[in-house]
């Protein structure tokens, strides 16, 4: 048996080929790869943030490192299998998630130009990430993509013993995260990751009007009612494109088939 869910979709179709007895189930992990963009100059203008959310085809990182297996979503799991996650047809109305990422980086072009960026004017910046490959395979690919709209990332690697460290020392201007829970409720990411009084905050986001529907939707008893809560912080954190979610991974376990006396 492999150590529970660590088998990529790759290395699955390895498996399968030269282990065909073994039994595989591909499953969601809820875990998510973040970008992290620090709020310090130039990055507290949210024209800038918003520009590079919308430089990002989603659908290209999950083709390339899951086959498509991997999903797209906002902060909380999507469904099915997410309760809290916004349906599909929801997503595709916010800013970066709609599915003409022609048209979006377009649109994230024109930003660029109105902060007196263009093809011979290009924004440079180190893009930080941890040195294995689930963090680095994804910052090479939004390295690449980031090219679109004139902004030339350089790979910075930190070793695993330094990772988050870095993070909540807010020692970086854009990274490559990634970040998950056991556990399918908005407290917590929300509080986790968002909240103006937590240390894994890593951008330093503290919006008091988010804060404050974040202890509302907590508060909140009633599922639906919460739900709606729920969306309206997601929507919030989207428009003013704190710390974009690129994808959430689906990943493997596989075992012998044993029987016992």
């Amino acid at each position: 048996m492999t150590f529970p869910y660590d088998v990529t979709v790759p290395l699955l179709k390895d498996i399968k080929s030269q282990a065909p007895q073994a039994i595989c189930e591909l499953k969601p992990m809820n875990g998510r790869a973040n970008l992290l963009v620090t709020g310090a100059p130039p990055f507290d203008n949210q024209v800038l943030r918003r520009a590079m959310q919308l430089g990002l085809d989603r659908k290209a990182f999950t083709d390339i490192l899951s086959e498509g297996h991997n999903d797209i979503g906002a902060v909380l799991q999507p469904p099915p299998e997410g309760i809290w996650g916004m349906p599909l047809e929801v997503l595709r109305t916010l800013p970066g998630y709609g599915p003409d990422v022609k048209k979006n980086r377009e649109n994230a072009r024109a930003l660029m130009r109105s902060l007196a960026y263009d093809p011979d004017h290009r924004f440079k910046v180190t893009v930080s990430t941890r040195n294995i490959p689930w963090y680095r395979d994804p910052a090479a690919i939004l390295i690449d993509q980031l090219k679109e709209i004139w902004i030339d990332g350089e790979l910075e690697t930190v070793e695993t013993a330094n990772w988050v460290q870095k993070l909540m020392r807010k020692d970086f201007t854009v990274a490559l995260s990634l970040s998950g829970s056991a556990v399918d409720d908005p407290d917590t990411q929300f509080y986790e990751n968002y909240s103006c009084r937590s240390s894994r905050n890593y951008t330093g986001y503290c919006n008091p009007e988010v804060e404050a529907l974040i202890d509302h939707q907590s508060a909140e008893s009633d599922p639906a009612k919460r739900k709606e809560l729920v969306w309206q912080v997601e929507r919030k954190l989207i428009e003013d494109a704190v710390r974009p979610i690129i994808f959430f991974m689906r990943q493997a376990t596989c075992w012998q088939p044993r029987s016992r006396a």
